[in-house]
């Protein structure tokens, strides 16, 4: 059994970028720029920001974050969207999600500049992904999609089940695995809360990602012998052990899972480190769309 680990991979996405970086900067460009708007404190966005901020300096791009309490109007909010969408310094920007309640996120998602979005939310990327065009793919996904790649997994041909029909993760994952693309080319077919026998369709899987955002869903008798697993979830659960009072898990029971799979993504340490590197990568995308000539 093989462990896809996310970690080394995604570190070498890093290097690759953080020469491309150089070298505009060798060139006398500026850096590439990307920035954050984080509204109220969330544990999980301020860790996930923090993690943004780290490894933007990492690579030598710049990194900004707008810091907002929750009780920010979406007026002010829609105001700020359209101050970076104007500012020529920042290539690219995300607005943390979840928002407040008081927020309408389809509109907020949409005031985004679709050239700056590297979220990859805006309906515009989302029709553009569903045409096949090139496009800002939504960091999971494209880390993903990264991922198989770069680990050797032969997906032309393959039968693969996503687990999860969201905007964010599901929808755009399934699109990018059946395209005729290189590191594509899947027979896919895409699983929600209304799919009937759900074990009965994950057993068929050559290549399951489980992105259903519950904690030890997928347990060894949904999952055919010799496939490979990308677990998407990442959870806190309570464990009386650990010295924090938790551990974290994803949405695969790994111990019963990793016995019967040929490979796996670990959690920690698989699907996220790659999102963090494809919002690195849409980035430089986005840097490279405003100077071609790099």
């Amino acid at each position: 059994m093989k462990i896809i680990d996310g970690k080394t991979i995604s570190a070498d996405i890093k290097k690759e970028i953080a020469a491309e970086v150089a070298g505009f900067i060798d060139r006398g460009r500026r850096a590439p720029h990307m920035a954050a708007i984080l509204v109220g404190h969330d544990g999980a966005s301020e860790t996930y920001v923090a993690s943004k901020e780290k490894n933007c300096v990492s690579v030598g791009m710049t990194s900004s974050v707008y810091r907002y309490e929750e009780n920010i109007s979406e007026k002010e909010l829609l105001e700020v969207i359209s101050f970076l969408n104007q500012d020529e310094d920042v290539d690219g920007f995300i607005v943390q999600l979840p928002l407040p309640k008081h927020m309408d996120v389809d509109k907020v998602m949409a005031a985004i500049n679709p050239e700056k979005d590297i979220d990859g939310f805006h309906p515009s990327n989302l029709g553009r992904l569903v045409m096949g065009e090139d496009t800002f793919v939504p960091a999971t996904p494209c880390g993903i999609m990264e991922l198989i790649k770069r680990s050797g997994i032969e997906t032309v041909g393959k039968e693969c089940v996503v687990l999860g029909r969201s905007n964010i993760v599901g929808t755009p994952m399934a699109l990018l695995l059946s395209r005729n693309n290189p590191g594509a080319n899947a027979t896919v077919t895409l699983c929600h809360s209304k799919t009937r026998d759900l074990a009965a369709v994950t057993r068929r899987a050559d290549i399951l990602v489980a992105a259903i955002g519950k904690p030890g869903f997928v347990t060894a008798d949904m999952v055919k012998e010799g496939a490979v697993v990308i677990d998407v979830g990442i959870h806190r659960v309570a464990d009386e052990k650990a010295s924090s009072g938790y551990r974290l898990c994803g949405d695969v029971d790994y111990a019963g899972v990793s016995a019967k799979c040929s490979a796996i993504t670990p959690v920690p340490g698989g699907v996220g480190p790659m999102t963090i590197a494809a919002l690195l990568m849409n980035t430089l995308k986005a840097y490279k769309k405003r100077f071609p000539e790099g």
